[in-house]
């Protein structure tokens, strides 16, 4: 179960270089861990000190209103957005920053990339190349960002694609492909990086309920294969099916957090009772 935890990419020296090799994490450290982390767009503060954790085959779920931090906290875990102050450790291994508040950026672009293909991320709009075939965008990282061998990557890729359901369609272009299909797509160009974790950011939001269960059906399966997630999602029965820790996110603090089960059955907070209700009565 997820533990909150309250309360460096440029290429540099040859020392420096050796600083940021992989570390090499024992059993009991978390994929994912997050300490005291801010995040302001201008004027406005977005997440506002986060301390969470994700240990190895866990789902962590993230929900709250729009506006409440959720997506944000996961694009700075996977380094698309710069947090201004806080840790952010991946495996044991702190990501290294240079520079402080609004100027500061990750210090070594080779440790940033590193951490960031063992993060695989599936966003709610599906980001498929529409001039690639769907096994031509399952390939492309690997063969072009890992430098895997590409015989070995289609041999991957094919399997990927069969294990979501579409393995007859790796010749078909996204636009021939209904949502649900490309959004499997797109978790099966996640999954061909071999990752150490998954995020999902909204993955069902942009589909239609029949479509939604296509999606939602894969990632319960991916949840029982033992995989450690982080899951930002409206759907709480999702939320409910498939986590192993719950964080409620309000106004960019964790509100409330604990088991799918705590949460749902029995918030404690008068802002997680509210919350529920309304999405009861969507």
């Amino acid at each position: 179960m997820a533990i909150a935890q309250e309360e460096n990419i440029s290429p540099t020296s040859k020392l420096e270089s050796k600083e940021i090799l992989p570390h090499v994490p024992d059993a009991s450290t978390p994929v994912i861990e997050v300490s005291d982390l801010h995040k302001s767009f201008g004027t406005l503060e977005v997440l506002r000190g986060v301390s969470m954790a994700a240990p190895k085959g866990h789902v962590v779920s993230l929900i709250g209103s729009s506006g409440s931090g959720k997506s944000t906290l996961l694009r700075c875990i996977n380094l698309l957005e710069d947090s201004q102050q806080g840790r952010i450790i991946f495996e044991g291994e702190p990501i290294s920053w240079r520079g402080e508040g609004v100027n500061r950026r990750p210090a070594d672009r080779v440790q940033v990339t590193r951490i960031r293909t063992n993060l695989s991320m599936v966003f709610q709009q599906f980001n498929l190349w529409a001039h690639l075939t769907i096994l031509q965008n399952v390939m492309k990282a690997p063969v072009t960002v890992l430098k895997r061998n590409r015989a070995d990557v289609e041999d991957s890729a094919r399997r990927y694609l069969e294990r979501v359901g579409i393995g007859d369609k790796c010749d078909a272009y996204p636009a021939q492909l209904s949502g649900g299909q490309q959004q499997r797509a797109a978790i099966a160009r996640a999954l061909c990086m071999e990752p150490r974790a998954l995020l999902f950011d909204e993955p069902t939001s942009a589909l239609d309920p029949e479509l939604e269960q296509e999606v939602v059906k894969v990632i319960k399966s991916l949840a029982d294969e033992g995989r450690t997630m982080l899951l930002v999602t409206h759907d709480m029965t999702m939320a409910r099916d498939v986590s192993d820790h719950v964080l409620f996110l309000h106004e960019g603090r964790i509100e409330e957090q604990g088991s799918p089960n705590a949460l749902f059955d029995a918030p404690r907070t008068e802002r997680l009772r509210q919350f529920l209700s309304h999405v009861r009565a969507a």
